[in-house]
């Protein structure tokens, strides 16, 4: 009865002029019912419907299996139902929808209603004054002047009793130091610090709730600590414990930005402000039917008094990032470069984010800048420093140049770092990087351990270094207080020469094919 309704309406529509567009919208249903009702014929219509009534559904064989389910778990949904049949019969082929609609029409045909847990409300009465405030953020997507969208984020603030608000916005994604900043302007705006202050479980304040003993991230526990804060983090999925603030968000969404054009970030602030002064805190209140600016007059005399002034840098906002081994550290789903040969093994850097929307890197956490970023909003992304990566504009021979003029021997090291590169065409760079990272370690032992690779045909860089500490490990024992200034520098081995030149006997090709042969044909 219901299609032959849709049926109906389909055709009463069309005569009244609506396009196909327009019906699908109109009924809810798709544009390509709707092409398929206006092909029939009410008498078409009509056998059509007859032979669905007659003709057996897809999920006919599994009726008895789902109507228990449903009889056991009235809360059972479609979804489940449409899942467990493929877990309990391997080879069923059918869609999700089909299975809403047969579980509807069973739900109809047994009489079992779907059953849903409801969670029962109580009013809550307001807090007395200055005694509460709730926290949360929330995003919005705005147009630009040029048509362009751009995401922007807020934090928003409501005392409990008198509904007084406060929002502040950014154009990037909050840090710590943001809302610890952004706290400090609503006690300013505020003209004090509420008694307890309620907060969802955010990432950025909350590392865990560890059964009611809170443990905070390392910056926003400084500064709880530092203004005396008393906190009350709401439980997971439990919105309604603070719905005020719930609330405010939603407003702050609906009637402040929405179709509001996005100019600038300060721009945008102000119009925030001047929004709260006139309709947020300005206009009479649904729940209080009170102006939340009066009732505020009263309450701020019961706030607690902001005595000093706190500026951010007075809180410790270092955070740490691991050196990932390809020489990068990860920042909100992206990934930045640090300069080559920053990684070891557990090494950590510090990270700062600027007002400016760029991310800082330091060695040490007062140490000098090895790393300066703009800071991405995508997610996925590499963002890098060509002063990071390999110089691959310069080209071998200039390499291998610069290299060998760190010698005393500039002619000799040529020689040397030529042949390295015969031997390693495809891996000379990181050859010469690691040649240069040594002679800058140990450069008075290059131009010994340079003529020893030499003169034993050894054209490596770990070779190279081998012989280096081979070298220093010679010059500590001559270091003895036994005169040895003209002690020869002794050879690698300790050996007898004779043991070095020694060759392994070797026997003709032709015995092991004759030995071989025997074996076949035995």
């Amino acid at each position: 009865m219901e299609k032959w309704k849709v049926y109906m309406e389909i055709y009463q529509l069309k005569q009244q002029g609506f396009k196909i567009r327009r019906i699908a919208k109109k009924l809810g249903i798709s544009r390509t019912t709707v092409y398929k009702y206006l092909e029939k014929s009410p008498d078409e219509m009509s056998s059509w419907m007859a032979s669905t009534k007659t003709r057996a559904k897809k999920l006919d064989p599994y009726e008895m299996v789902i109507q228990t389910w449903l009889s056991e778990h009235p809360d059972l949904s479609a979804s489940q139902v449409h899942d467990w049949l493929f877990e309990k019969y391997k080879g069923i082929e059918v869609a999700e929808s089909t299975v809403r609609g047969y579980v509807k029409e069973l739900r109809e045909k047994y009489s079992l209603p779907k059953t849903e847990t409801k969670r029962v409300y109580e009013a809550v009465p307001d807090p007395p004054m200055g005694k509460q405030a709730q926290v949360d953020f929330g995003q919005t997507i705005q147009k630009t002047s040029d048509g362009k969208e751009v995401k922007l984020y807020f934090i928003s603030f409501v005392l409990s009793h008198s509904r007084y608000k406060y929002a502040e916005w950014l154009d990037r994604p909050f840090t710590t130091k943001d809302v610890i900043r952004t706290h400090e302007n609503a006690f300013q705006f505020f003209g004090g610090i509420p008694h307890e202050i309620v907060y969802d479980q955010d990432s950025l304040m909350v590392v865990s709730e560890n059964a009611g003993d809170l443990i905070l991230t390392g910056e926003f526990q400084a500064y709880r600590e530092e203004r005396k804060l008393v906190l009350h983090v709401c439980r997971k999925a439990d919105p309604e414990s603070k719905g005020r603030i719930e609330n405010v968000v939603g407003f702050i969404k609906k009637n402040f930005a929405k179709n509001r054009a996005f100019h600038n970030i300060d721009q945008w602030n102000e119009q925030g402000i001047a929004w709260l002064e006139r309709t947020g805190n300005g206009k009479v209140h649904n729940t209080t039917k009170k102006r939340p600016v009066e009732v505020f007059n009263l309450e701020k005399q019961h706030l607690r008094p902001v005595t000093t002034k706190i500026t951010i840098s007075s809180i410790d906002s270092s955070i740490t990032r691991t050196v990932r081994k390809d020489n990068t550290i990860l920042y909100l789903s992206n990934r930045y470069s640090v300069p080559l040969g920053t990684h070891k093994k557990d090494k950590e850097v510090y990270i700062e984010v600027t007002d400016k929307n760029h991310l800082l890197v330091r060695e040490e956490k007062e140490g000098p800048v090895i790393a300066y970023h703009k800071i991405s909003h995508e997610k996925g992304k590499l963002i890098q420093d060509r002063q990071h990566t390999r110089d691959r504009t310069k080209g071998i021979a200039v390499f291998i140049t610069s290299v060998s003029e760190k010698f005393e021997d500039v002619e000799l090291a040529t020689e040397f770092l030529t042949q390295v590169h015969r031997n390693y065409p495809r891996y000379i760079r990181d050859q010469l990087q690691l040649i240069s990272k040594v002679l800058q370690s140990e450069p008075e032992f290059a131009s010994d351990a340079l003529k020893e690779c030499v003169n034993r045909g050894l054209y490596s860089a770990t070779e190279f270094s081998d012989i280096i500490q081979h070298v220093k490990r010679q010059r500590q024992v001559n270091s003895k207080p036994e005169d040895r200034t003209g002690e020869q520098l002794k050879p690698i081995y300790a050996t007898d020469q004779s043991v070095i030149n020694t060759k392994p006997q070797t026997r003709d090709i032709n015995e092991y094919i004759a030995l071989l042969e025997e074996g076949v044909y035995k």
